[in-house]
């Protein structure tokens, strides 16, 4: 296995060859590690890298292995975490210069379930500030490419994981999504992003954003996805808001079928723009699906997709104001569109977000109900390809402030909802850049999400296609 085949290993490969005794953990990371240092000065997946403390660890993995001691199913295994997720001993800068150096004196709960598998952090991988934007544009750490080409966006939040994922940067990286910020990135960088029910992956702190926070894995295969679910998943104290049921076993169970299959499809949700390839490859991308399933697939216009654009634009600055007192001492170095987003959500009455609350209960309803009669809900995961990395928005799109919810249109919905939502790498487009397809399921259907979304990839593989290697540093 050559050193470019290890760190392109999935991880539930790495954990059986690992308890084999046919391959040793040290030998994965010093791969892995040479491969970031030699691509992300181009790609720029990381904040901080710890190659240094990965070694170390990797080593006494190797310890535990030859004792017949591993830690857990992740024993030895590199895994990034987003520069939004608290890490004990290690800076958490939220993607902004307001928070430069600051270093947390404890884990967030997925990091300690992480690291009790024995799931080794290499690195805090980059987010645009906060977390407020779809694309990689971070004040602290400059844009975040697609590996697939070098000056166009990995999507956000999760930039840095998902250009970590396609580029291999390790089997394992841990993302957050508020309006997409899983399945973005995994749309433009060609890889596997789930979004899980809300609740299911507990979150600390809580975050201020009314019940529409989830963390979620980005990795290039399905069953890597699912391995880090049922490691990440279950109730903590420290949410009252997860779920109280613990994690399924997602792995054992995946390549079973769903339980019920029927099918639905929606190009524009009635009203989202879509340009003309991304909707070609998406649909192809369905079909091929249902036809793998032996299902039937049904065109439908979501009844209350039109009432999602009005929703978002609201509930999007007036979450974002919690951080207008950063504004009097932070405003020059800060994102001028975090800004302009910050200083929209200030001018939002309690009286008016109580009253848009009640029409987003009412459309969270009519989703569910939407539901009732189908099983999935399968559409784009976005409405264009990579764009260059410091734009909000493509060309020949509107520009704006801080609005650059036009191409994502597909994503936010089921933030707002809590429904469990993933993209799956469905083709490229003529000009070599990948597309997603969004599969979406009923509340708290991780399990059938994952199933349908392993069927796809077994009847349209996609983890044997690289990038290219990016061995000169980024000009932008």
């Amino acid at each position: 296995m050559t050193e470019d085949d290890l760190c392109f290993t999935p991880a539930t490969e790495l954990a059986r060859l690992y308890r084999a005794g046919a391959l040793s953990p040290r030998t994965v990371m010093a791969a892995v590690l040479a491969r970031i240092a030699a691509q992300d000065g181009a790609i720029n997946a990381f904040v901080t890298r710890l190659g240094d403390q990965a070694m170390e660890e990797a080593a006494a993995a190797e310890r535990r292995f030859a004792a017949g001691t591993p830690l857990g199913a992740l024993d030895g295994v590199p895994v990034t975490v987003k520069d939004l997720t608290l890490t004990k001993g290690i800076p958490t800068q939220y993607g902004s210069k307001t928070r430069r150096g600051f270093v947390p004196d404890l884990d967030a709960p997925i990091v300690t379930r992480l690291r009790a598998a024995g799931a080794i952090i290499i690195g805090k991988t980059t987010t645009p500030e906060f977390g407020w934007i779809g694309t990689g544009r971070s004040p602290l750490s400059g844009l975040t490419h697609t590996p697939w080409r070098i000056g166009l966006t990995a999507g956000g939040s999760s930039a840095g994981a998902g250009a970590a994922a396609a580029a291999g940067f390790g089997p394992l990286h841990q993302g957050s999504d508020a309006a997409g910020s899983i399945r973005l990135p995994a749309h433009f960088c060609g890889v596997f992003g789930l979004k899980p029910s809300f609740g299911r992956v507990p979150i600390h702190p809580v975050s201020n954003t009314d019940y529409s926070s989830h963390l979620g894995p980005l990795t290039r295969s399905v069953a890597d996805a699912a391995l880090m679910l049922k490691v990440m998943a279950g109730p903590h104290p420290w949410d009252h808001t997860s779920l109280e049921a613990p994690p399924a076993d997602y792995p054992a169970r995946l390549d079973q079928p769903p339980r019920r299959l029927r099918l639905a499809y929606s190009a524009d949700f009635g009203h989202a723009r879509v340009d003309p390839e991304i909707a070609a490859l998406a649909r192809a991308g369905a079909a091929r699906l249902a036809d793998a399933l032996g299902a039937e697939l049904h065109e439908v216009t979501p009844p209350w997709g039109k009432a999602g654009p009005d929703l978002i634009r609201f509930f999007w600055p007036a979450h974002w104001a919690v951080h207008a007192p950063k504004l009097a001492d932070w405003r020059a170095v800060m994102d001028p569109g975090f800004v302009a987003c910050i200083e929209e959500g200030t001018r939002i009455g309690m009286a008016d977000y109580q009253l848009m609350r009640e029409r987003k209960y009412a459309y969270i309803r009519d989703i569910n109900i939407f539901f009732d009669d189908w099983d999935f809900l399968l559409s784009p995961a976005a409405s264009v390809a990579a764009f260059p990395s410091e734009r909000l928005a493509p060309e020949g799109w509107p520009e704006h402030p801080w609005d650059w919810l036009g191409w994502a249109e597909f994503s936010y919905p089921f933030d707002l909802s809590g429904h469990p939502a993933a993209s799956v790498p469905a083709g490229f487009t003529a000009d070599g850049l990948p597309v997603g397809l969004q599969i979406v399921g009923q509340r708290f259907d991780d399990l059938g999400v994952l199933q349908m979304s392993r069927a796809f990839e077994r009847a349209a593989p996609w983890a044997e296609r690289r990038p290219p290697k990016h061995e000169a540093p980024a000009t932008a």
